[in-house]
């Protein structure tokens, strides 16, 4: 149990990292809680936007594959690597300022493969978008690139 909260804490440290060159550091996104049943992430609406100043359908799309990913890494364990094979999204209500929360549940957590269902959220608790991910799973292979 604490091996599991430990490494929790290490990928959320590595994701929260101020300096990383990552897409989703690019955006500002932030990891509040990570597990591999749960996983919390906020990202400013500012600088995420489309021309018409509202945040971008692409934008809910990257936090909600973030949050996923995050998630299957860790439903997955160590020494696997997981990668995102499909996601779908609706985009409810436009969000023009301010911060929106994801959650991603799992729903589905095999040996195989792992499914999210992502709601985001605005400042209000109103719902942006409703996302689907889901991810492969694989062995390492011994001298693969891992992920940072």
């Amino acid at each position: 149990m604490r091996e599991s909260l430990d490494r929790e804490q290490q990928i959320m440290d590595r994701f929260n990292d101020p300096g990383s060159q990552t897409l989703a550091g690019r955006m500002g996104i932030k990891i509040v809680e990570a597990s591999a049943q749960r996983v919390v992430g906020t990202m400013p609406v500012d600088g995420n936007t489309q021309p018409y100043g509202l945040l971008h359908g692409g934008a809910s799309c990257v936090l909600a594959e973030s949050l996923g990913s995050l998630g299957s890494a860790l439903q997955a364990g160590p020494g696997r690597v997981t990668v995102g094979i499909e996601i779908n999204a609706t985009h409810h209500r436009a969000a023009f300022t301010g911060v929106v929360t994801g959650v991603a549940t799992l729903v589905h957590g095999g040996r195989t493969m792992a499914t999210y269902d992502i709601v985001i959220t605005d400042d209000q608790g109103k719902r942006i978008c409703t996302a689907r991910l889901s991810c492969l799973h694989r062995d390492g292979v011994p001298g693969d690139t891992q992920p940072a």
